[in-house]
């Protein structure tokens, strides 16, 4: 029979509202925790998680929704932010909405049924909908990779504007006019971010942007396939190419091999994210890398800071930098 905390209050002589507070992560004296800690390694006790959110009202898991569990972005982010949550006394639950806004409506909901105490998100929706249940039950929500303007939640997202300007920026001394980029969807926040830092990179140069130099992806292997494919068949005369997040830049190198068109000599690539992958592709690409581990850990860490109370209130914006590491993918130009 499974060991109660009568029991432990049998074994040290301690009041059962002692064992409780300590139980609960509340202090007590050296003595009575020693006393405590020893009981629960001699009976074996665990604490009945179920049990003990019925009467504090806390469940000590979090809730997380992303886009696609297959994007390796995704993966990254929960396997960090786990990691942080499990050393605090916290799980997750995670919910994969297949990038569908009705599914990650009903994921939130099952969360807030779950009753989870707060809710890391990924957003899909472009208008927060989803999020007015937790926001009603007060329920600490944290924004990843994705803004949405007017929602009192706390987000955590890198410069994208300013990552797409290096990438052209780079190009463009490189003595490359003919520059396309493969966008995301065009109603997700990252996606206008990265092409609003396209069109500035040529404005401060004082060339007016090819608006037929833009192509649009989903997010997917095969999105940035089409697109390039897309991009290509529109515009021969293409000389570079920046593609905005890792699937799509991983599609779009494949449909460049099925062309037969050579990388860098007959043209210029740089993608994002992924270390490994741009160290294994031969030549090594050149990409913008964004901080994985360190957008996870503040994510984590916000989430902490609200459920312990710490903070006025919500809306707080991390804005994290990126960088350019420099390949083989990218071929100087000669300029006519």
């Amino acid at each position: 029979m499974a060991a109660t905390i009568k029991d432990i209050a049998k074994q040290t002589g301690l009041g059962l509202a002692t064992i409780s507070k300590y139980l609960n992560g509340g202090n007590v004296l050296e003595a009575n925790r020693i006393a405590i800690e020893n009981a629960i390694e001699e009976l074996n006790f665990h604490v009945n998680e179920f049990a003990r959110g019925l009467k504090t009202n806390k469940s000590k898991t979090i809730g997380v929704v992303i886009p696609e569990l297959s994007n390796i972005f995704c993966t990254s982010i929960i396997t960090c932010i786990e990691d942080i949550l499990r050393q605090n006394g916290y799980g997750i639950l995670v919910c994969d909405c297949r990038t569908d806004a009705k599914l990650e409506y009903e994921a939130t909901e099952f969360l807030v049924n779950k009753m989870v105490d707060g809710i890391i998100n990924m957003p899909v929706s472009s208008d927060g909908a989803h999020l007015q249940l937790p926001l009603s039950k007060n329920l600490p929500v944290v924004l990843i990779d994705r803004k949405i303007e007017g929602l009192p939640v706390d987000a955590v997202v890198v410069n994208n504007i300013e990552a797409s300007q290096k990438a052209i920026e780079h190009l463009l001394q490189k003595g490359h006019k003919d520059i396309g980029i493969i966008c995301g969807p065009k109603d997700v926040f990252t996606s206008n971010e990265r092409l609003l830092g396209y069109n500035q990179a040529f404005i401060k140069k004082g060339i007016l942007p090819n608006q037929n130099l833009i192509s649009y992806g989903d997010y997917t292997v095969e999105g940035g396939h089409s697109a390039l494919k897309e991009l290509l068949k529109r515009e021969p005369h293409l000389s570079a190419v920046f593609v905005t997040n890792y699937e799509m830049t991983l599609g779009a190198i494949i449909a460049l091999n099925e062309l037969g068109i050579k990388m860098p000599e007959q043209i210029s690539l740089i993608g994002f994210d992924n270390l490994h992958l741009a160290q294994v592709i031969k030549p090594k690409l050149t990409i913008i890398s964004q901080p994985i581990t360190q957008i996870a850990q503040s994510a984590a860490h916000m989430m902490l800071k609200r459920l312990a109370g710490i903070g006025i209130s919500a809306g707080e914006t991390i804005n994290l930098p990126t960088e350019l590491l420099m390949g083989e993918s990218v071929l100087t130009k000669n300029r006519e």
